[in-house]
């Protein structure tokens, strides 16, 4: 290497390494900082004046052929390098744009007559799973009651069933749907305590049951109230009160004392807890009766056990029949499928005495929704048919009924199920709370509607033996004397006569027509009387 070259290299080494460990000066914010680009005042050799560093043609993006920028030691990890010069040979690169977004286009507008509407479907206001949990809750307070094949069966041509919920503590169905209300309630509200003031079936389960939970218990009544009544309350453990001369003044007051106290004033109503656990009565009935056919179910005053019972047979087996039973003094639910609506105010004047706990509940809108899709047929059924088939519970069941809790036998007894001939049928046996000389009364009344008692007048002479020859007939014809009354006439066209009334028993209406014609024939004034 010849002097000139070796000056020059000597220049150019010591520049290099000046500018190499030299401070570098602090970037601008406007400026990159990359490690391996460097500023246009460390380039590489001298900046002499009138040099353009200006870039060359932009490709693309990129410049065509730029100055180095890049260290040529730092290239050592980047491959393989061509330098010319100390500058590095840049190869040009194309930018791909990414592809194109297409939009898609807008949707057709439809009109509204095109969407199709699908119909959500009702939500049911009780569900059997409602049913269900009320069973598993209740099954350690309450008997699972019996459903026995009666022995009127051959009678009527039918397989009857009875359903027996009149054997609960209370003798009532009610207790069901009671219990399932009471141990629904918050504890806070279980401590406070409840409050009734009807004297009816609800009440008395209500007494019962709250005492059972440890709740206390309010009983308001009126004074027309009988003793044995208000003792079956005081019996059970509640705190009874006598308020007032009639029932709404009861109630009243018991509306009062529980705004004031904070009691829970029940009253028998829709709520779903109270009909979840009525609607039990056919589950049980669902499982101790296969194939079974109809039922049969009571519903003036508690239509809740009809609802309920209902629902709980239809979702086990649609094909199963469910029919209502009302009085007819006071067909409610009759009015109301007729109307489409429930009937508030029913203008009737049923008897006080058998009806007086049915006349006082009412039909709500969610109970007559369910008794309307849910209930096949609904038919009502007379005073004396209810009386007759109390009495049959008493010959054939041995059991005392209420009016009731007769009234799905006296369906059958009447014939206005006629459909159901050679069916398998269960009858619901709902209550058999009635006062003991009611009962006297309703069973001598059905002994008359059943043509087993009679009553007879008949003109006799005051002859020795008249009044013993009639006593012989009645002897001969095994006829039970029930009673007599001798009495003289003072007409005097019939001044030798006396008349003569008996009340007497047959076996059946058999005997009863033999002993009509046989009289009639031997006395042609005797005169038939009704009781």
């Amino acid at each position: 290497m010849n002097f000139a070259a070796q000056l020059f290299y000597s220049g150019y080494l010591s520049e290099r390494l000046e500018r190499l460990y030299s401070p570098r000066p602090a970037l601008k914010d406007s400026e990159e900082n990359d490690p391996f680009w460097q500023r246009e005042e460390l380039r590489l050799g001298p900046s002499l004046p009138g040099c353009s560093y200006k870039f060359g043609s932009v490709c693309n993006g990129t410049a065509g052929r730029r100055p180095t920028l890049i260290e040529p030691e730092r290239l050592k990890d980047f491959g393989e390098e061509e330098l010319l010069n100390g500058d590095v040979r840049v190869h040009d690169l194309k930018v791909v744009g990414s592809p194109e977004i297409k939009l898609m286009e807008p949707p057709k507008t439809r009109r509204l007559s095109e969407f199709r509407t699908v119909p959500r479907p009702p939500i049911l206001y009780l569900r059997f799973e409602d049913i269900s949990a009320a069973a598993f809750r209740i099954q350690s307070g309450i008997q699972k009651t019996p459903c026995t094949y009666s022995r009127l069966s051959k009678q009527y041509g039918m397989e009857i069933y009875l359903k027996k919920e009149h054997l609960h503590y209370t003798g009532s169905v009610k207790e069901r749907g009671v219990l399932y209300l009471l141990a629904s309630l918050t504890q806070e509200q279980q401590r406070k305590g409840v409050i009734v003031a009807t004297d009816c079936n609800f009440s008395m389960a209500v007494a019962h049951h709250a005492v059972e939970l440890k709740i206390p218990v309010f009983v308001i009544m009126p004074s027309c109230c009988s003793s044995p009544r208000l003792r079956i309350y005081r019996d059970y453990g509640a705190m009874v009160i006598s308020y007032g001369s009639t029932g709404r003044d009861s109630r009243k007051h018991a509306s009062h004392l529980a705004k004031e106290n904070g009691y829970l004033y029940l009253e028998e109503d829709e709520s779903e807890a109270y009909l979840a656990g009525l609607g039990t009565v056919g589950m049980e009935i669902y499982e101790q009766v296969p194939k079974l056919d109809a039922v049969v179910v009571p519903a003036a005053g508690q239509y809740g056990l009809l609802a309920g019972t209902a629902a709980a047979i239809k979702h086990l087996n649609s094909r199963t029949l469910v029919i209502g039973i009302e009085p007819e003094g006071f067909p409610l639910l009759l009015q109301s499928l007729k109307t489409d609506s429930p009937v508030k105010d029913m203008h009737s004047n049923p008897n006080q005495k058998l009806y007086g706990d049915l006349m006082e509940r009412s039909l709500g809108c969610n109970t007559f929704q369910l008794a309307k899709k849910l209930v096949d047929r609904v038919i009502s059924v007379r005073e004396e048919d209810c009386l007759v088939a109390m009495l049959r519970f008493q010959e054939f069941e041995r059991s005392t009924v209420d009016t009731e809790g007769a009234m799905g036998l006296a369906a059958i007894l009447a014939g206005q199920l006629p459909e159901l001939k050679g069916k398998r049928v269960a009858v619901v046996v709902s209550s058999a709370n009635m006062e003991l000389e009611l009962v006297r009364q309703c069973v001598d009344r059905a002994l008359v509607l059943d043509e087993r008692v009679s009553k007879f007048s008949v003109q006799l002479g005051e002859w020795p033996g008249d009044m013993a020859r009639l006593l012989d007939i009645l002897s001969r014809e095994d006829v039970r004397l029930l009673d007599v009354c001798h009495r003289k006439h003072s007409d005097k066209s019939d001044l030798f006569k006396a008349k003569v009334e008996c009340v007497v028993e047959t076996r059946d209406k058999t005997q009863s027509a033999q002993l009509r014609k046989m009289l009639s024939e031997r006395y042609p004034s005797i005169c038939w009387l009704d009781r």
